[in-house]
């Protein structure tokens, strides 16, 4: 019976290992006091210690335990040879100091029990921490990979609306404000062609005053600005309103939007003079003679002080309100009468709605002649003039298109808003910054996009300083079960432990998952 009893191999719960120590009298229970003691000794004794690599090692980053206190006795039993008396004891206080160490640790087996709580600490808290942190790091990366990504997507998206915007507005957008005020400058270009086109209208013009003048007796001339565009072409607005030609023409002068943009904290103070200019200015100035503004007081007729406003005792004043640009001499274009018919957004907008008319009525023309096959209709138009009778569905189709041409060339976009730029060149300001702020989140996106290239290697560094001290743990770990194995087995003769094959296995589990809780399966009653 007791042959089978030595042989029979005992597991214990790696959290219940101190709990049994204690419960089999091995350690006491207030073997934490005699451990605090013990600690204060060994901090107090590792002042002195000679040069040597591999105390050096037992001491570097590691807790020291009974088994360590042990083995810097054997080493110190070399170093301090020459200490040994002729009794055979050693008179370093060295030896003495770690001798007294080693023979605390063995009171109740305290180092047993502090071998037994630090192989639990390393297993149910130390591991788990470690394989939290490692953890966290590698999602950290995951998570800063992805918004890495995504920071470099939308700043390209960004960009490729930033060009999209410039393609709509006609520049290639190297320099926003310069491109667009040279589109400014070719517009009148532009809109001559535009009205060199409309000149093409007359036919449409000729059959939509006809028909009116048919259905409806319409006396009035229709579409006034298209007959005279037609005509006259891009004539001034001038020509439009007098229907005269003018002799000189002033056009306004346009303000330019500044092209370049001022660093910040540095004050342009503009184009102040140069430093011999600077230098010639006396600024010693006073004031000699009064300013004569124009008005006098007469102390005889009024009061000292009184301004004399000129209307005391004569007819009123009477005041005329003339349209801009009526009040200079004939045949002198000036202001808005300078412009052309399409520059002008007044005659601009008439002409666009007059087209849109015209327009309109071809459509409507093309529905009516392709319901016009019946006897009855035929005949409303038998009297009709020829201009009319001679339409066909495609001729009526190919004007509509040029109609539709025209049209589509004044309302297109980039037109809109080279007419406001036109309109109010501080517009070009608006448009640069609108633009440049998509650049600048861009170049916000491509920052954060670094920050998260900069964080994520600091995570990876981080994670590759956590790694070692796993393995560190590990091996330690694996140390700690061996002497405690062999502590245990020895109080009980040597008894053998269980299945090897087994055990190794329960390690295995226990090295690889420290985040859950391990079996410690060693030699127990």
């Amino acid at each position: 019976m007791e042959q089978n009893i030595q042989n029979l191999p005992i597991d214990i719960q790696t959290s219940k290992l101190l709990d049994w120590l204690v419960d089999r009298r091995h350690c006491n229970l207030k073997w934490q006091s005699a451990v605090k003691g013990i600690r204060e000794k060994i901090n107090a004794a590792i002042q002195d210690m000679p040069e040597h690599e591999e105390i050096k090692a037992l001491l570097s980053g590691s807790y020291i335990h009974y088994f360590h206190c042990i083995r810097i006795v054997e080493i110190l039993r070399k170093t301090e040879a020459s200490s040994k008396n002729i009794f055979g004891r050693y008179s370093s206080q060295r030896m003495k100091d770690w001798q007294e160490i080693i023979s605390l640790y063995e009171v109740d087996s305290v180092y047993l029990a502090e071998l037994a709580s630090l192989l639990s600490r390393n297993v149910s808290y130390e591991g788990p921490a470690l394989r939290k942190q490692i953890s966290k790091a590698q999602q950290l990366q995951q998570e800063l990979s992805r918004r890495e990504i995504e920071c470099q997507n939308s700043a390209a998206d960004l960009r490729e609306r930033y060009y999209a915007a410039c393609k709509q507005y006609g520049i290639t957008g190297e320099n926003v404000a310069r491109e667009l005020q040279g589109l400014v400058k070719d517009l009148p270009a532009v809109l001559d062609e535009v009205g060199g086109d409309a000149a093409k209208l007359e036919k449409q013009i000729q059959l939509y005053a006809a028909f009116t003048n048919f259905v409806c007796e319409w006396s009035e001339p229709v579409l006034p600005m298209l007959t005279f565009v037609s005509k006259s072409r891009n004539a001034t607005f001038y020509e439009w309103r007098t229907g005269k030609a003018p002799t000189i023409v002033e056009r306004p002068v346009v303000e330019e939007a500044p092209l370049e943009t001022v660093e910040d904290g540095a004050i342009d103070w503009g184009n102040f003079g140069t430093s011999s200019d600077i230098q010639g200015v006396n600024h010693d100035i006073q004031v000699e003679e009064a300013i004569d503004w124009g008005i006098s007081v007469d102390s005889g007729d009024a009061d000292a002080g009184d301004i004399d406003w000129g209307d005391s005792g004569t007819a009123p004043i009477e005041i005329e309100v003339v349209d801009a640009g009526t009040n200079c001499p004939d045949g002198v274009a000036r202001g808005e009468d300078s412009l052309s018919i399409l520059e002008n957004p007044q005659s601009r907008n008439q002409f666009i709605d007059e087209l849109m008319e015209l327009e309109v009525f071809l459509v409507q023309r093309l529905t009516e002649m392709s319901e016009e096959a019946d006897v009855v209709a035929m005949s409303q138009f038998q009297m009709a003039p020829s201009v009319i009778q001679s339409q066909s569905s495609e001729h009526v189709q190919a004007m509509l298109s040029e109609v539709r041409n025209i049209l589509g060339r004044l309302t297109t976009l980039r037109m809109q808003h080279l007419f406001m730029i036109l309109a109010s060149p501080r517009y070009v300001e608006r448009v640069t910054e609108m633009l440049r702020q998509k650049l600048k989140q861009a170049d916000i996106l491509v920052l954060k996009s670094a920050a998260m290239v900069e964080r994520r290697q600091e995570t990876l560094e981080e994670q590759s300083k956590l790694e070692p001290r796993v393995e560190v743990l590990t091996e330690c770990t694996k140390e700690l079960q061996k002497l405690i194995e062999a502590d245990i087995s020895k109080r009980y003769n040597n008894r053998p432990s269980g299945s090897w094959e087994a055990q190794r296995a329960a390690m295995k589990t226990l090295l690889q998952n420290l985040d859950s809780c391990a079996y410690w399966t060693r030699n127990t009653v």
